[in-house]
């Protein structure tokens, strides 16, 4: 039988996480728990697999988003992403449209 979404049915749109200055967005969701989007973000937490450290750098671009190829045109963040960090390439482990915070392990040092 047809009927109307329900309130815990509901979609909302997609954070697109761009590369500037830091600007979070928080939402409640279903059971009272909240989502911080991430809808701008300057830095990202790399870890280094080698060290095993974990450091904070400045994101310069997106060169790779396998979730949507003009993501990486339009510099946007997303789970899997790989971007380009002062330390070298990383790959975007966490999901910052949800988390609000971009997680990344390092694929490539700089020299």
């Amino acid at each position: 039988m047809a009927r109307k979404k329900r309130k815990y049915e509901m979609g909302r749109e997609p954070a697109e996480t761009h590369i500037g200055e830091t600007r979070k967005k928080i939402v409640r969701c279903r059971g009272g728990n909240i989502k911080i989007k991430l809808l701008r973000a300057e830095y990202a937490v790399v870890t280094d697999p080698k060290t095993g450290k974990t450091t904070k750098a400045k994101i310069i671009s997106v060169i790779e988003n396998p979730a949507n190829p003009h993501f990486t045109r339009h510099n946007i963040i997303t789970k899997g992403a790989i971007i380009n960090t002062e330390l070298g390439k990383a790959k975007v482990t966490s999901r910052p449209g949800q988390y609000g915070v971009i997680s990344a392990v390092l694929i490539e040092e700089s020299l």
